[in-house]
């Protein structure tokens, strides 16, 4: 592959999503070359969520906004940011090196902040109205439907709690499983059971949101019958899991059984030199708020790397 102008960058950064965009600021503060490489739209999922009100500092702010003023803060510290997707790496060694259709990048050392996507049901409907009515964040977006109907999809901790979170606003949650038997722990299950706003339908698939402008209703088929019929709804969580970005890293960097790299709360990965922030490592919380305390981390665990600085904390 063609190299770059053959410039060897203090850091390089994968993904242009808060983690990455975060990464980059914190870099470029600490005076080191900073190169972004960014498949799609710099913001990674937010640059797609409607309106956000959960991040510190506003009240509520258009999630491509917020993506806007995150990529304007990093390259007024004078970060780079290429539109490129990155398909491998080589992390060997003191330079490593990132391949992409448009050529090859070098830096010192290496950020993964790829992040995760939701994994969809893959049914019609589903990515047109996604952010009418389809959200894969109740956290971010259960405020949006006070006193309307939702459905939640999926059987495990997350459909149950995010479920249960949704009834702060939604009058109605009803929980969509393909089985009659749940993942989710048993005390998550027993209280959504007790909750008289959270009802279930089981043995069942959704395979069609409907709407035209927003979400109107769901066509569920009955897994056992066969039968199929259409659930009023405003709104449709899936939670079927996440998908981590991680297929392009080589077999060095060490990832848990989902896909995720092995990364602790200083965003150190095994490899010397090569960090992890954001939905990418295994984390309690995936929030906007998260990414960007992973994404400074991150940065500045990297500059101790290259500076040779030893202590534990920033």
């Amino acid at each position: 592959m063609t190299e770059r102008n053959g410039e060897v960058y203090d850091v390089l950064i994968i993904g242009a999503g808060p983690a990455g965009l975060t990464a980059a600021i914190y870099a470029a503060r600490a005076r080191l070359s900073a190169l972004v490489l960014e498949k799609a739209i710099p913001g990674g999922q937010i640059a797609t969520t409607n309106e956000i009100e959960n991040y510190p500092g506003f009240d509520r702010i258009m999630g491509p906004d917020l993506a806007a003023r995150m990529q304007e803060q990093a390259e007024a510290q004078g970060a780079r940011l290429e539109f490129a997707e990155v398909t491998a790496v080589e992390l060997d060694g003191p330079v490593k090196t990132a391949h992409t259709p448009a050529g090859a990048f070098r830096g010192r050392a290496v950020i993964i902040a790829t992040g995760s996507e939701p994994r969809r049901l893959g049914v019609p409907g589903e990515d047109r109205l996604r952010g009418r009515g389809v959200s894969y964040c109740a956290t971010c977006d259960g405020a949006f439907f006070q006193d309307k109907e939702v459905i939640v999809v999926g059987g495990g901790d997350s459909a149950f709690q995010e479920g249960t979170f949704l009834t702060r606003y939604a009058r109605k949650v009803t929980i969509v499983h393909r089985r009659d038997a749940f993942r989710a722990q048993r005390a998550l299950v027993d209280k959504a059971r007790r909750d008289p706003r959270i009802a279930f339908i089981l043995n069942a698939a959704v395979d069609e949101i409907l709407g035209d402008q927003r979400v109107e209703a769901v066509r569920v088929r009955d897994l056992k019958t066969g039968e199929v019929r259409e659930v009023p709804a405003q709104g449709v969580f899936p939670y079927v899991g996440h998908a981590p970005n991680s297929a392009f890293l080589p077999a060095a960097v060490q990832k848990d059984g989902q896909g995720r790299v092995l990364a602790g709360e200083d965003t150190r990965t095994g490899l010397a030199g090569v960090f992890a922030a954001g939905d990418i490592r295994p984390k309690m919380l995936r929030q906007i708020a998260t990414a960007v305390a992973d994404g400074a981390t991150a940065a500045m665990a990297a500059e101790h790397y290259l500076t040779g600085t030893t202590t534990g904390s920033y």
